[in-house]
């Protein structure tokens, strides 16, 4: 059992044991921790809220609690283990194998309007013996914006958008040398996985990920093209040729002075692929008003609402997956770009690498790529090594 599916049963089990944990009756309160603190997320938000208590006059409060996103899942935990677990939370997609199970989150698919029509790949990280335990209410596949004043001929391939950021900057912007995850979104290119299907076995000594994080060193240190440790670039303020992110951050090129497009992640050696950033919000089984707030968790996740919410976060219901839809709430992005990178994206991609016990494995595989960034780096020696360190922790029952 990872540690943090121990603490959370921990948590689980201190719960039972407080009286306070029967349901609450008369006026309701409830409580979503959120990592957002973005503005215009949280008046949409609120304006949900303020709709469903309009017709909801037992609940009296719907409050967003919003935690950083650096260190959220941490918080989260301690406010389960403290006794302050809130009633429904976002969960990052590589927490999802901790959380469901736990046993922490409660059964939800009755209360999803329409569950039928939600993609089945994209729900299947938060279902457990056919029951849905969270719904992935963003589903974000990776694109490749690019700065059109700085590069010529828009790229196909790896190869071709390293030539082309050579001294421009090619941006990983939530890679920052720590969240070593991202980088699936070009290893993904080479057939390359972190480790196997079932989760037993490390992937990083794979031939195929040596070779595409060869490809990455190359790019930072040779090349040029990938900004080195410690060198913070903004593609979304033009100080760089191209960024590897989700549409989410299209809106920080509202007012943008430079001309910009958004394009599929380029081909690897494998050819066309997609990855998926995912989040899903879940009711916790210990909250008072588990019931209220699964309740809400239904009106939230409507097709009505997954369309308002589809201006930041992709949804996964079949009937809104289509260029048309998607373009009214995302009016920055064209609709050929939304078919191309996030409605196909969506059908044919893979979620950001998850297993039980990811904090940990975070932390270790982090700590075991910190020789990687290096100009005389062994990159086979490297990745030999971080399999020799998790090896231990994908093993563990």
């Amino acid at each position: 059992m990872s540690r943090l599916t121990a603490l959370i049963v921990a948590a689980l089990l201190a719960l039972t044991a407080c009286s306070g944990s029967s349901p609450q009756s008369g006026p309701k309160s409830l409580r979503m921790t959120v990592w957002t603190a973005n503005e215009a997320h949280l008046k949409l938000l609120n304006e949900i809220a303020s709709e469903y208590k309009a017709s909801h006059p037992d609940v009296t409060e719907i409050k967003f609690d919003s935690i950083p996103a650096d260190g959220y899942t941490t918080t989260l935990t301690t406010q389960i283990a403290g006794g302050n677990a809130p009633d429904l939370a976002w969960i990052l997609e590589e927490s999802a194998p901790d959380f469901v199970s736990s046993g922490a989150l409660a059964p939800i698919k009755a209360k999803v309007e329409k569950a039928d029509e939600l993609v089945p790949s994209a729900i299947k990280l938060w279902e457990k013996d056919g029951e849905l335990y969270a719904y992935p209410f963003s589903t974000s596949p990776f694109g490749l914006f690019v700065n059109t004043d700085l590069v010529e001929e828009l790229p196909k391939t790896w190869e071709q958008a390293v030539a082309a950021s050579a001294g421009k900057n090619l941006v990983l912007p939530d890679f920052k040398y720590q969240n070593w995850a991202v980088l699936s979104a070009i290893w993904r290119g080479w057939g390359a996985n972190a480790w196997s299907e079932d989760g037993r076995t490390c992937g990083f000594s794979s031939q195929e990920m040596k070779d595409a994080m060869t490809f990455v060193h190359k790019a930072i240190f040779t090349d040029k093209a990938i900004p080195g440790p410690g060198t913070t670039v903004d593609f979304f303020a033009g100080n760089a040729a191209m960024a590897v992110s989700q549409i989410s951050r299209a809106g920080a090129l509202k007012d943008a002075k430079f001309g910009w497009t958004l394009l599929p992640l380029p081909q690897g050696p494998k050819g066309d692929y997609a990855v998926i950033g995912q989040a899903g919000v879940g009711v916790l089984k210990r909250s008072k008003n588990a019931d209220a707030a699964a309740d809400f968790l239904g009106f939230f996740t409507n097709s009505a609402n997954s369309a308002k919410l589809a201006q930041f976060f992709p949804p996964v219901r079949q009937s809104l997956l289509n260029a048309e839809t998607l373009a009214k709430s995302n009016p920055l992005i064209k609709p050929e770009q939304l078919q191309s990178v996030v409605i196909d994206g969506i059908s044919k991609g893979v979620v950001k690498p998850s297993h039980q016990g990811q904090e940990e494995l975070n932390q270790t595989i982090r700590a075991a790529l910190d020789p990687l960034w290096k100009p005389d780096a062994n990159v086979g020696q490297v990745l030999d090594g971080v399999c020799a360190k998790i090896k231990p922790l994908l093993e563990r029952p």
